[in-house]
């Protein structure tokens, strides 16, 4: 049986997602998950999008409680 899709908002980071997800881009081209745990971008600054490659850290961005 498949891992349920598990969807996290880090506190002042990415989206961390877990288990069986079919990501996607805007074109519905698939983009290749190579790990079981993901992060995806919420600051919109990360130079690997649609992963998080830690800019929001240096950028300072926050999200509301």
């Amino acid at each position: 049986m498949a891992d349920p899709a598990r969807i996290t908002a880090y506190p002042d980071g990415p989206f961390l997602v877990r288990g069986e997800v079919d990501l996607r881009d805007a074109a519905d081209r698939p983009i290749p998950k190579n790990r079981r745990t993901v992060a995806l971008c919420r600051c919109g600054l990360s130079t690997i999008k649609p992963f998080c490659d830690g800019t929001h850290k240096a950028a300072g961005f926050r999200t509301d409680d």
